[in-house]
């Protein structure tokens, strides 16, 4: 007798060898299937994972699809206006932040190429008098 998974146990449902969520939120984890769970419902997960003439997602991608339905879940309990997207804009201001640094970096090279290229000219001809 193996124990359920966890979208089983937290639905109350019989688990067996067919259960379609046990290889997504295994027993272990049942924090992963809560989150999506409250976010976007046990009915919409499983609609979503089925297979169908309509496939919604492959069978291939299925892995994909619930890592993604757990970050998203994750990042609406954190922030339930934004979710990732208040991700992605911390991120993207991150990434402008490092190119402004860069370019100033940068220029205080070129900066301080143009110094010793004086100081070199300037000693080279204080040399030659």
């Amino acid at each position: 007798m193996t124990s359920p998974c966890a979208a089983c146990r937290m639905l109350h449902r019989r688990c067996n060898a067919k259960c379609m969520l046990a290889p997504y939120f295994p027993a272990d984890e049942p924090g992963k299937f809560a989150a999506v769970h409250k976010v976007f419902g046990a009915s919409n997960v499983i609609r979503m994972l089925q297979v169908r003439k309509t496939k919604i997602v492959d069978e291939e991608r299925r892995d994909d699809a619930v890592k993604g339905l757990v970050y998203e879940a994750y990042a609406r309990l954190r922030d339930p206006v934004y979710g990732c997207t208040g991700a992605i804009f911390y991120l993207q201001k991150c990434v402008e932040d490092l190119e402004k640094q860069l370019r100033e970096a940068r220029e205080q090279v070129l900066q301080s190429r143009e110094q010793i290229d004086q100081l070199m000219n300037f000693l080279m001809n204080k040399e030659m008098i």
